[in-house]
């Protein structure tokens, strides 16, 4: 005694739907975790938290020296070493960076620092390891102060606008 095919064919329609429904609800999460994450790493092209562009076009004001980083450690550099940030600089280990570090713990693209509003921003690019400011580990985009210390695993910087 077999059952007929229709009486097969039923459960296993079902069963195809709901995987289908469940699949399309895990890309919808996707979506959404995907944005939220790069809602949080801050738009492009927006101030950070703190900075006030007087301007509102997000030129750099007058008056400042220019930023740079001097090494206070890091393999293959001297400590002492400057480099200029200009209108920005990305630091990291990989080979289409404007400052290469070669620090086991620095991600390819590190992390970047921009000029707003006439202060320079540093910002995470969603490294493994993080970046740390003055010790601290960076959340989101922060302005530089004079002085302030940049770290990237062994390596470390300072930060000069004078």
């Amino acid at each position: 005694m077999s059952l007929p095919l229709a009486d097969l064919v039923e459960p296993v329609s079902v069963a195809l739907k709901f995987g289908i429904v469940a699949v399309l609800y895990l890309f919808l999460a996707w979506v959404a975790r995907s944005s939220v994450v790069d809602l949080s790493r801050g738009a492009v092209g927006a101030l950070a938290p703190g900075v006030h562009d007087p301007g509102g076009d997000g030129s750099s004001a007058a008056g400042t020296g220019e930023p740079r980083l001097r090494v206070e450690r890091a393999v293959g550099h001297q400590p002492g070493d400057e480099y200029d940030i200009g209108p920005g600089a990305v630091i990291g280990r990989g080979s289409q960076v404007d400052i290469r570090i070669d620090d086991a713990y620095a991600s390819g693209r590190h992390a970047r620092l921009v000029r707003q509003a006439g202060v320079v921003i540093v910002e995470d690019l969603g490294s493994t390891n993080g970046t740390f400011l003055n010790e601290e580990p960076l959340a989101g985009p922060q302005p530089l102060q004079l002085g302030d210390r940049i770290r990237i695993g062994d390596t470390e910087f300072t930060y000069l606008d004078d």
